[in-house]
This record gives structure tokens, sequence and C-alpha cells, in this order.
């Protein structure tokens, strides 16, 4: 009897709260079509706690119409992350994010705070004012990007950037200039750069934070920044990662890699206020290593992430046994208030 009666049963007879939380593992396009179930179901599909965190890449046809009809229907107030996938590498092409829209999804999601852009084209957008004031992390992957995007002194807008953490990843239209205009962004305290070829040494060096005439110069409120090169362009990081040498005060976090580290390793040991070093995806010797480490005084930990470490003169038998052992002695002798993390190495064993 007990059976027949849950056979008998519905949703319609669940609570809400288990209702939103069955629905929170659809995706957008799935919670859509959920909505013309029924009134109930159009109702929940609403809630804002459905559309906190909202993933579009997946979803390959979204065009501009589509993007308007989820701003007016479902993203609202509770809206934090959003990402989007847009038309650059699509044989469709066309305007995807437009002026109009983002001013509107400024007045209509005030706590957005991340926005990631993949494959995105935004030089028919004037600038960077034009998003919204509440964003706090700008992704940027494989978008193409106006000269002037990044400049906020523009008479266009008063509005002033609050972005803390800018991820350009495989951006290939980011030059110098672009460097320098994120000078006047007061909050930015995070950049990172991965396959961004037109960085060049010139570049990082003028945008180090230095003492000026007028006080701190450059982007001076930089505590992290990452460069690295995931492709076959390794070259660029070497020569960028010079920049490095000139110094760069108030900078308290430095990851590398990529296939050039050394230079850029050997440049970080200028960073007097250096707290946390990561390299990873690179090859290093122990001697490459101690000498940059040698002036870092101040460094609490240092991270070693699928780094592969050059066979020191010793005997084959007991390279492997040794180098990683040896070059955690040499660095505890050196920085002994400094943590050590080695996760996936390898020590690169000579044949001969």
């Amino acid at each position: 009897y007990k059976m027949d009666e849950f056979k008998g049963c519905n949703l319609d007879y669940f609570p809400e709260n288990i209702l939103i939380d069955v629905l929170s593992y659809l995706s957008v396009r799935e919670l859509v079509r959920a909505g013309r179930v029924c009134k109930r179901w159009k109702r929940l599909v609403k809630d804002q706690r459905l559309w906190r965190t909202v993933d579009l890449t997946a979803w390959k046809g979204v065009t501009s119409r589509i993007l308007w009809f989820l701003l007016r229907q479902y993203l609202g107030c509770g809206l934090r992350c959003l990402r989007l996938r847009g038309l650059l590498l699509s044989a469709r092409g066309g305007t995807f994010l437009s002026e109009s829209w983002l001013k509107a999804l400024s007045t209509k999601c005030p706590r957005l705070s991340k926005l990631c852009l993949l494959h995105a084209d935004l030089r028919s957008l004037p600038n960077c004012q034009i998003l919204p004031g509440s964003l706090r992390v700008l992704e940027l992957r494989g978008c193409e990007l106006p000269r002037s995007f990044f400049n906020q002194s523009l008479p266009t807008s008063p509005a002033r950037i609050g972005v803390e953490t800018l991820v350009l990843n495989n951006v290939p239209s980011f030059t110098d200039q672009h460097l320098q205009n994120l000078a006047s962004w007061e909050r930015l305290s995070r950049l990172e750069l991965r396959d961004t070829f037109r960085v060049t040494a010139n570049g990082l060096r003028s945008c180090a934070a230095k003492e000026g005439l007028s006080g701190l110069e450059g982007l001076s409120r930089l505590k992290y920044l990452e460069i690295g090169i995931t492709g076959r362009q390794g070259y660029q990081l070497q020569m960028a990662s010079l920049g490095l040498g000139a110094g760069w005060l108030g900078l308290e976090e430095l990851s590398l890699g990529g296939k050039e580290v050394g230079p850029g390793l050997l440049c970080a040991s200028r960073l007097k206020d250096l707290k946390c070093l990561h390299l990873w995806a690179c090859t290093l010797s122990e001697l490459q290593i101690v000498r940059s480490c040698r002036m870092l005084r101040g460094l609490r930990q240092l991270e070693f992430l699928d780094v592969t470490f050059q066979p020191r003169q010793s005997p084959p038998a007991e390279e492997e046994q040794e180098q990683e052992g040896g070059l955690r002695r040499s660095l505890a002798g050196l920085l002994p208030s400094c943590s050590l993390v080695f996760t996936n190495c390898s020590v690169q064993v000579n044949v001969d």
C-alpha cells in the first residue's frame, strides 16, 4: 500500500527548497526549458538562487538576442559570476556584446563581481568603463581588444574601475600600451599574463612600481604577478621577464611558468618585497635556483609545480635520489624561514 502511494507522488508534492536544489544541477539552457513546464516551475526557475553563477560557454548558439532575453527574464540581483563565449571563432561572426547590453547588465545585476569572456571580440567597445562597476575579477581568454580598452582616463564616463584581479590568457592583442594603461586602475592587486606575446621587457620595466617625483609610480598596488608562456614562443617570456630586473616595490607574490624561466628567475632576485615564488612547467638547474634565491631573504614560500630539475655533476645512480634532497638542504640553509613545496616534480636523467 505504501509503495502504491509512493508511485502516485509527483514533483508537485516536493517543497520548493528541494525543487530549487534539484534545478540547480541543470544548465542554463535546461533551466529555460524547465520554466516552460508550468506556472509553478516558471516561478521557481526565476529564483535568484539559481542564477548566482551563470556559465554560458557551453551554449554554442548564444546570440545577442538570447543575452537580452536572459537579462530581461532571469538575470538579476542574485548574479555574482557570469561566463560568456563570444563569436570570434564562429563562422557567423558579428558583434556579440553591445554597449547597451553591458549598461543594462550593470543596472540589472548590481552584485556581479566576476566576468569571464571567452573568444569575445571587444573591438567595437570604446573602453573598459562600460563594464559593470561592481566587477572585482575580470578574465579575458582568447579575446580581441581595442587599443584604448584599459584606458579609464577618457571623459566618456566618470566611473572608476574597481577590478582587483585581471586575468589575460592567450590575448595576442595585449601590448605594452595596454599594460601602461593599467597603472590607472586604483584597485588592481593581481595580474596574470599568460601567452601575451607582445609584452616586452621594456613594457614591464616601465610599469614596475618605483619611487617617482610624485611618490610611487606604475602598478604600485600590484601584489601578485604571473607571467607564463604555455605555447611555443617561450623566447618572449625570457625577454619580457627581464623587465623584473628593475625591481618592483610592493610585489609580494610572483609566478613564472613555461620553458624559458631561468632569466626571469635571476631577475626576480631584485624583488626585495617578494614573499612567495611559484615556478611551474619549466626546467631548471639547482645552480639557477640557488643563485636567484640567495638575495630573497624575505621569501616565505617557494613552490615548484611540474618542474624538471636538471642533473648535477654526480653519478647517475645517486643523481635522482639526491637531487631534490640536495636542493632542499641548500635552500633550507639560505632561507631558513621559507617553506618549500614540491608537486609533481621530476629529475632529468642523463642517458650517458
